[in-house]
């Protein structure tokens, strides 16, 4: 069976980003030079922010980058390994405005000696932002890799602190 692929631009405080639909689901958020993006030509035909299903999405990060919404609902199609999935969702668990060290992580999935390997499918995590994994700082409280770069991390991390977006 073959999926169907759409995809759209939408600006946000942080740049550009690309949303992308598998089978009327999120499949991906991506930002503008982010590191592990998929090549265009796999997002699938470009649509309209105002085609299904990427009102909702949109209307959810709208809210978030006013400081309306600290937690989204829309739902996600996360594609990658069973251990990379398992990462995933426990990010979402991560409280808005808090951080967890890749060890935290690890230790949350019950495979505490893993905070590298967590690190490595942290950063291959295709829905950004929605998948807070900018939450997740080193075990110093440095600011080490996230997709975006690091400076958007920051940002991020600021934002959420005060709840206001940073110009």
């Amino acid at each position: 069976m073959t999926s169907t692929k759409q995809h759209t631009v939408v600006d946000s405080p942080y740049g550009e980003l690309t949303l992308v639909a598998t089978d009327g689901v999120l499949s991906g958020l991506y930002m503008t030079g982010q590191r592990h993006r998929p090549a265009e030509e796999s997002f699938g035909e470009r649509v309209a922010a105002a085609e299904e299903p990427f009102p909702e999405v949109v209307r959810q990060l709208t809210a978030y980058f006013a400081g309306e919404l600290t937690e989204f609902t829309v739902p996600v199609r996360l594609e990658g390994t069973a251990f990379q999935r398992s990462v995933w969702e426990q990010l979402v668990r991560i409280p808005y405005g808090q951080t967890w060290s890749y060890g935290r992580l690890a230790a949350e999935l019950g495979k505490p000696g893993a905070s590298r390997a967590v690190g490595l499918a942290n950063g291959k995590n295709p829905v950004g932002i929605i998948v807070p994994c900018h939450r997740v700082i080193g075990a110093s409280g440095s600011m080490t890799g996230y997709g975006g770069g690091i400076e958007r991390k920051v940002r991020l991390l600021e934002f959420e602190s005060r709840g206001t977006a940073l110009a």
